[in-house]
């Protein structure tokens, strides 16, 4: 980077007017959208500093929660004694808690910082995650992870929102799918450490779940160093930086509205998630088929192997071959998992299944969410998010408690069966949908896939 020196550049420290990052006010940098593009310039994934800032947030935060996840049905069956509704009741409720927050946080992210509610979000999580140490019975790690996902409710949807801030819109896809990636990879490392505590110190997992308190801490130390996004960033990242007037794009933005395309969206999202119950109960099948505790959280840290490895590629090919199509492909694969989960009852068959249920989601995540930020417009993305984040919150809720009742009333087999025609269901509404519903960027509003490649709109 050219240096100033006193008398003809600026100021020492500063950078010189004619500097492409300068903002055009002595002593400042220009808005965040502005340095995203130059900071790619020496990354080989293409992704700016701010970027993989917010990726290491998620690889800690989900180190935390993933020494604890996996092993939550074994902490309630056989240190609390509960059983498959309570865990039904415990992870349907912990979903519905942040769905509670999500639309009211991206619709405030919309207004005011997203980073504080960032802050806050991950505080909260990362503050009471290890007092599940503390329980000695299943309301009360109910509670724990009520708050816990209130907190995840409030962080969602503005994390979100800055990131397809962040984004090209020629690179949603990626983004998301590498965001995806290090969450994943968090919740790679995570059982692994978990594994090795329960190695040296069989069946203690109280203290282990006391230690998450340790990554909870580093998370906060990188928010802090997250630039705040200025407020036209997504715009100027669109390539629009011929407006001279950076409010411009907020104050037009300012009358849109999510239109008919988000919400049919967001319905056929909905439907799919009446059948994704938590993944809980796939570690209890497992475990139910002869798995040994032990293995339990390797196998999980092999699944998210499998995730992160896929994440990237399958948001990539968002980019390049179009949304809808990614997306129904993994709704498919997860049908095909929980069907096989439903009927086999062979150990090597449902472990092998498992790792493959890995890729619905790298071909997925990255693709649904680079999908809402290309319809909704540029200054209703918090709330975009918010809604989006909470019909999966709301549809997690009704699936893991009928996941739980088909379970206990009927049989395994008939709760995954279930899950398995929704998703069908789903993916076949999804490829009926029809992409060239009115938007508003049609109706005068900037959307935020206005340079966005005719393949990713598909």
């Amino acid at each position: 980077m050219p240096k100033c020196t006193p008398g003809t550049l600026g100021t020492p420290g500063t950078l010189a007017p004619w500097h492409p990052w300068h903002s055009g006010t002595p002593g400042t940098l220009a808005p965040l959208a502005h340095l995203a593009p130059l900071a790619r310039l020496n990354n080989p994934l293409g992704l700016s500093r701010p970027i993989w800032l917010i990726g290491w947030v998620s690889f800690f935060t989900d180190m935390a929660s993933e020494m604890v996840y996996p092993l939550l049905p074994l902490f309630l069956t056989q240190v609390l004694g509960a059983g498959a509704m309570s865990l039904g009741v415990i992870e349907g409720a912990a979903d519905a808690a942040n769905s509670a927050l999500k639309i009211l946080s991206g619709w405030w992210s919309d207004r005011s910082s997203p980073k504080k509610l960032v802050f806050a979000g991950y505080g909260l999580a990362s503050a009471v995650r290890p007092l599940i140490a503390l329980a000695h019975a299943w309301p009360q790690v109910l509670a724990i992870r009520f708050t816990d996902r209130l907190g995840k409710g409030i962080r969602g949807a503005p994390r979100d929102a800055m990131l397809a801030a962040l984004a090209p819109s020629s690179a949603r896809g990626r983004v998301f799918g590498f965001h995806r990636a290090m969450d994943h990879a968090g919740a790679v490392t995570g059982p692994l450490i978990a594994s090795a505590f329960l190695y040296f110190y069989p069946g203690q997992y109280r203290p282990l779940f006391a230690l998450t308190i340790v990554p909870g801490v580093v998370v906060m130390l990188f928010i802090l160093r997250i630039p705040e996004p200025a407020r036209a960033a997504a715009a100027l990242n669109e390539g629009r930086l011929d407006r001279p007037n950076l409010n411009a794009p907020r104050a037009a933005g300012a009358a849109a509205k999510l239109d008919r395309r988000f919400y049919m969206a967001i319905l056929v999202i909905l439907i799919f998630s009446l059948g994704n119950a938590s993944d809980a109960f796939l570690l209890l099948r497992l475990s139910g088929l002869g798995v040994p505790a032990f293995w339990i959280p390797l196998l999980w840290s092999a699944l998210h192997v499998v995730k992160s490895t896929s994440s990237i590629v399958g948001g990539s090919l968002s980019d390049r071959f179009g949304r809808r199509g990614m997306i129904a492909l993994g709704w498919i694969i997860y049908a095909a998992v929980y069907a096989a989960f439903g009927f086999s009852n062979s150990k090597p068959v449902v472990v092998t299944i498992f790792l493959v249920y890995g890729l619905y989601f790298g071909v997925t995540e990255g693709a649904e969410k680079a999908w809402i930020a290309d319809m909704a417009p540029v200054a209703r993305r918090g709330t975009a998010f918010g809604i989006y984040n909470a019909a999966l919150g709301v549809g997690g809720l009704a699936a893991s408690l009928l996941f739980g009742l088909l379970w206990t009333r009927i049989s395994p087999r008939a709760a995954f069966l279930t899950g398995a025609a929704l998703a069908v269901l789903a993916s076949m509404m999804l490829m009926l949908f029809r992409p060239s519903d009115q938007s508003a960027g049609q109706a005068g509003y900037p959307l935020g896939d206005s340079n966005q490649s005719p393949a990713a709109s598909r």
